[in-house]
C-alpha cells in the first residue's frame, strides 16, 4: 500500500501549497538540484538549459554524445550555475543508482528535479520484421531505464521529505516536494503512420502510465508527470526520409515540426512549484497533433 494510505484511503493534508503565491517566483528554480538523462544533444540538453536559465545547479547525463561536456561548460559559463556532465548507462541499475548519489553528493547534498529523457527510436518498420535485439534496445532504455531513474530518484526524494536535511544532515532549505519528469511521447497516445513503431508506442504508453502510478505511490514526498512531444526536429527522428517527414507535417494542424526550445515551459512548469498541485499527469506538446 502507498505511504499515504491507509485501509484504503488517502491521508489528508499530506502535502502544503507553497507559501509563495506570486506566478513569476513560483517558476524559480534558484539554488535547486536537477538531473536531466539523455542531455547530450535535442530535448534534454534544451530542458537542461531551461532549468539552469531559472537557476537551478544541473546535472546532464549522456550515453555516447561527448559534446555533452563542452555543452555543460557552455551552461555554467552562461548562466552562472553549476553544471557538469556524467556517462550513465540508464539500461543498468546499478549504474544509475551511483550516478544520482554521486551527483547528489556533490550538487549541495540534495536533489530536487529528475528528468529521465533517455530514449531510443524504433527504426525497423513493422514489427515482424524487425529484430529482437533492437526490440530490446527500445525497450531497455524507454521503459525500464525510466523506471530506474526514478526508483533512483524517489528514493532520495522520500528521505529529503521524511528527514528535511541533505544527504549530509545539513538543514534542507526551500523544498517541499521532488518532482520526476519523464518525457514519453504522443506516440504512447496514438498509432504513428506512416512508418511504423509498435514497440516505440508502447514503450512510451508504458512511460505515461509509470508515471500516472508513481503520482500516486508518492503523493506525499514528490510529484510525478510525463511529457509527451510530438514530432520535434532532433536527431531521433533522422532516420526517417524527407517524404515521411513531409508526411508529418500534412498530419499536424500546425504544419510543421516543433524545435526543442518549445519544450521548455511545460518541463520548467512540471519542475517548478508552479506546478505544486500537479501530478500523475501527462502534457502533451505536439502541434496540435492528438486533437483531430
Amino acid at each position: 500500500m502507498a505511504e499515504n494510505m491507509q485501509d484504503g484511503k488517502f491521508a489528508h493534508d499530506n502535502t502544503v501549497a507553497p507559501q509563495e503565491t506570486r506566478v513569476l517566483p513560483l517558476f524559480s528554480l534558484k539554488g535547486r538540484t536537477a538531473i536531466v538523462s539523455g542531455a547530450g544533444a535535442g530535448i534534454g540538453l534544451a530542458v537542461a538549459q531551461g532549468f539552469a536559465e531559472a537557476g537551478a545547479n544541473v546535472a546532464i547525463w549522456y550515453n555516447s554524445n561527448k559534446k555533452a561536456l563542452d555543452e555543460a561548460a557552455a551552461i555554467e559559463k552562461t548562466y552562472g550555475v553549476k553544471c557538469k556532465a556524467y556517462q550513465v548507462n540508464v539500461q543498468k541499475y546499478e549504474s544509475v543508482e551511483k550516478a544520482v548519489d554521486d551527483i547528489v553528493k556533490e550538487f549541495n547534498g540534495r536533489l530536487d528535479i529528475f528528468v529521465a529523457n533517455s530514449g531510443v527510436a524504433w527504426e525497423q518498420g513493422p514489427m515482424l520484421d524487425g529484430g529482437l535485439d533492437h526490440y530490446h534496445k527500445v525497450t531497455t532504455t524507454n521503459v525500464d531505464g525510466t523506471f530506474f531513474c526514478a526508483r533512483a530518484a524517489g528514493r532520495h526524494f522520500r528521505r529529503q521529505k521524511k528527514e528535511g536535511t541533505t544527504v549530509d544532515g545539513k538543514k534542507l532549505e526551500n523544498y517541499n516536494l521532488g518532482s520526476f519528469i519523464a518525457t514519453a511521447s504522443m506516440s504512447g497516445h496514438i498509432a504513428n503512420i506512416p512508418q511504423l513503431q509498435a514497440a516505440y508506442n508502447a514503450s512510451k504508453a508504458a512511460v505515461i502510465h509509470l508515471c500516472k502510478s508513481l503520482g500516486v505511490e508518492w503523493a506525499g514526498f514528490a510529484r510525478a508527470n510525463s511529457v509527451s512531444p510530438g514530432y520535434i526536429d532532433t536527431e531521433i527522428s533522422k532516420f526517417c526520409d524527407p517524404a515521411t517527414r513531409s508526411t508529418w507535417n500534412d498530419k499536424i494542424p500546425m504544419g510543421r515540426e516543433g524545435q526543442p526550445s518549445e519544450l521548455k515551459g511545460a518541463y520548467l512548469y512540471l519542475a517548478s512549484d508552479a506546478s505544486s498541485y500537479t501530478t500523475g499527469t501527462d502534457i502533451i506538446v505536439d502541434g496540435g497533433y492528438c486533437a483531430p
